[in-house]
């Protein structure tokens, strides 16, 4: 093939990456979530940093658009103050439930970027946490094909 045929990347080019998918749902965040979204930003600025000194095009690139996203979601970010009232589930309550299968789980209700199931944080966002939201204890729920009944709020 003819390299006139052949578009090449301008060497000084930095690789344009499309933006990182924001949620359409309120950013509400714990204090620690909060904390979370500024150690990315700095964590990504400072990799923005390093590959601009190694002139790395594709980290560039990839740091621009991580500092893009963790900027917006701080922007964002509506931190919602604990509560003490645990009549109900709430935004920042941990939750113990008793599946119908016999296991018990246990969740903490957060922001999205904090929730990560396997280490007991769920998303606010996640369906089983809008079901739980205002329930109480004894009450239940059914998630997918399962019931679950609340045996805690804290």
């Amino acid at each position: 093939m003819s390299r006139a045929f052949v578009k090449e990347q301008d060497a000084d080019s930095v690789i344009d990456l499309p933006d990182r998918v924001i949620s359409e749902h309120p950013n509400e965040v714990t204090a620690q979530g909060h904390a979370l979204i500024e150690a990315e930003l700095k964590r990504a600025q400072q990799a923005h940093a390093d590959a601009q000194a190694a002139n790395d095009r594709d980290a560039i690139g990839r740091t621009a658009r991580d500092m893009r996203y963790w900027d917006a979601r701080r922007g964002t970010a509506h931190v919602i103050a604990p509560t003490d009232d645990t009549s109900q589930v709430r935004f920042g309550h941990t939750v113990k439930l008793s599946r119908d299968d016999g296991r018990e789980q246990t969740f903490r209700i957060v922001g999205e970027d904090e929730a990560d199931p396997a280490k007991g944080t769920l998303s606010h966002v996640a369906p089983l946490a809008r079901a739980l939201f205002g329930k109480s204890v004894g009450d239940t729920v059914r998630a997918g094909e399962h019931e679950l009944e609340i045996l805690d709020i804290r």
